[in-house]
Formats: C-alpha cells, sequence, structure tokens
C-alpha cells in the first residue's frame, strides 16, 4: 500500500486537536478505500498547555500516530523541516491542526498528484474572511514586494498546507538552512504545482499565535532569505546622497560668489544632517540583517532539538 505522511506542527492546540484529529481519521478511511495508508507526525514545538498530553493519548491508541516533542519552540519552520525529515511515506502532506486547511481537500490533492502528473499541489485562499483588516493588507503588500525583489514566486494568499512527491520532499531536506522560510523554499526548488484555491475558514478552536508583530519578523525573514535586493537599494541610497550632495556644494559656492551670506540658515542644514544620518543608520541596519543571518549560519546549529520522539 501506497503511505501519506500527514504532517501536523502543533503550539498550543489542545483545543484544535480532538477535532482535527476526527476529520483526519475520517478521510484516512476514505483513503483505505483506495489501497492508500496513512501516517500522522504531530510536532509538538514546545507547547505549553496540554498539546502534548492529548498526542500521546492519541498515540497510544492509533499506531499510525507518531511525534516529536521539541525541548522548547523552535518555530512553524523548524517544526515543518522536522516532520518532513521524520516522514517515511511516498507523499507528504503539510497541514495545521485548527482545521483552517480542509481535510476535505486531500483526495482532490492526491489524484491530482497521482494521475495529473504533478509533482505538488498546493493551496490558496481567496479571500481572508475573518482575518483584521490592516493585516490582510500588509499580506498582500508583502506577496507583491517579494515577488518584485526576488526571482521566488510567491503566490498571494498561498498556504503551507500541500501535498508532496517524495522528490520534493528531499528537495527541501537538501536545504538544511537555519534561517528557514518555507514559502520561499518551495517556490525556489520548483517542480510542476497545481493550486487549489478555496474560501478562507476560521480556526475551529483556540486562538491564532501569529500576532502582527510576528508575522511582520516572518516577512523580513523571507525578503532577506531570498532576497539581495535591499542591499542594491541601500547601495543606490548612498549614490542618490553623494549625487544631492554635489548638486548642494555647487548651489551653495556659486550662491556665495553671487549674494554672499550662504553661512546663514543653521536650522535646515541639522535637519539635512538628521536625514542623512538616518538613511546611513537605515543602510547599515540592511547590511547588520544579511551579516546576522551569516553569522547565525556559520554557528551550524541544528535547527530543532528533540526531547522525546515516537
Amino acid at each position: 500500500m501506497e503511505k501519506i505522511s500527514i504532517i501536523v506542527p502543533c503550539y498550543n492546540e489542545e483545543e484544535a486537536l480532538p477535532f482535527f484529529y476526527k476529520e483526519i481519521c475520517a478521510v484516512a478511511e476514505s483513503f483505505r478505500e483506495k489501497a492508500v495508508e496513512m501516517e500522522f507526525i504531530f510536532v509538538d514545538d514546545g507547547s505549553k498547555d496540554n498539546t502534548l498530553d492529548v498526542i500521546k493519548e492519541y498515540a497510544t491508541s492509533d499506531e499510525r500516530v507518531h511525534y516529536i516533542s521539541f525541548s522548547r519552540n523552535f518555530g512553524k519552520e523548524a517544526a515543518i523541516y522536522a516532520g518532513l525529515k521524520t516522514c517515511v511515506g511516498e507523499y507528504a502532506v503539510l497541514m495545521d491542526a485548527d482545521l483552517q486547511d480542509p481535510p476535505s481537500l486531500l483526495m482532490e490533492m492526491y489524484t491530482a498528484v497521482k494521475e495529473e502528473g504533478y509533482d505538488s499541489v498546493a493551496t490558496r485562499r481567496v479571500t481572508r474572511k475573518g482575518e483584521p483588516v490592516i493585516r490582510s493588507l500588509f499580506a498582500r503588500m508583502f506577496y507583491r514586494i517579494m515577488n518584485k525583489m526576488s526571482d521566488v514566486d510567491l503566490v498571494d494568499g498561498a498556504r503551507d498546507y500541500r501535498l508532496m512527491k517524495r522528490v520534493m520532499v528531499d528537495a527541501i531536506l537538501s536545504m538544511p538552512e537555519y534561517n528557514r522560510f518555507t514559502k520561499g523554499i518551495f517556490g525556489w526548488i520548483g517542480f510542476k504545482t497545481k493550486w487549489l484555491e478555496y474560501q478562507n475558514t476560521e480556526r475551529v478552536a483556540g486562538e491564532t499565535k501569529w500576532s502582527f508583530w510576528k508575522l511582520f519578523k516572518y516577512s523580513l525573514e523571507g525578503i532577506t532569505g531570498f532576497s539581495t535586493m535591499p542591499l542594491m537599494v541601500a547601495s543606490w541610497l548612498g549614490v542618490l546622497m553623494c549625487v544631492i550632495s554635489v548638486i548642494a556644494i555647487i548651489f551653495v559656492i556659486v550662491r556665495q560668489l553671487a549674494f554672499g551670506g550662504s553661512a546663514f540658515g543653521w536650522p535646515s542644514l541639522v535637519c539635512i544632517i538628521v536625514l542623512l544620518g538616518g538613511i546611513q543608520l537605515l543602510c547599515i541596519g540592511i547590511l547588520g540583517q544579511y551579516l546576522a543571518k551569516t553569522y547565525l549560519e556559520s554557528k551550524n546549529r541544528p535547527i530543532y532539538i528533540a526531547k522525546e520522539q515516537k
């Protein structure tokens, strides 16, 4: 029998897991009729509630259930990598435990990969119903900026929810970088992908763990991880300010020779100094971001540390 590995990153999902487990087990039964079995890999990302205890209960009564428990919260990217590294199925599926990734789409995803010649089937939301307006606005802006700044093709509304062949899983695992941005990795490695669209669904239980600040930092991770455009922008700003300063010097000299009194205007001079200082600090900050990533990669630290595993 073919096997599909369902990888579920979990962080404080105690309330949502019973609903998810019931749904995924029902879908697994429909796959069994097609001689396809499933394994469920739950990755506990250092949860502070009883998420791990709930998963252990499932593992005790269901041999299809496996789990990895991190020593602390390493983030969803690390959880995804751990799940992909552990799974043994010919196909792997990434999905969340909050049922915002509908399990009912799995059969259609499997059919597309099995019969239509795709290497993976990914999903995207066509609406952001239920999300704060500001968050949705910044999300759309991020996708536009990323597609203009990098060679990686990011689809607006794309979810991590996707089904992949083993060859694609191996390609992802061949990139063991510490600073991970999975959506960018999906686009970078290529492979033939079909996109399924669906309406946004709200969480079945619990609260989202993605605050605006966390999403902002995650977007910076994507920009600096798959584009050197910010470095080019810093260089262009430097060239632009040099040109402006040369023009200003020429203007001051001509004004002094023609009219005199060019030494007046110290308030405007202070404003210009502050502006230039701000631009310099911005450019140094951009350089610092790339340098910090290089520093972290050079440490060669593990992406995650597993406390226990079954």
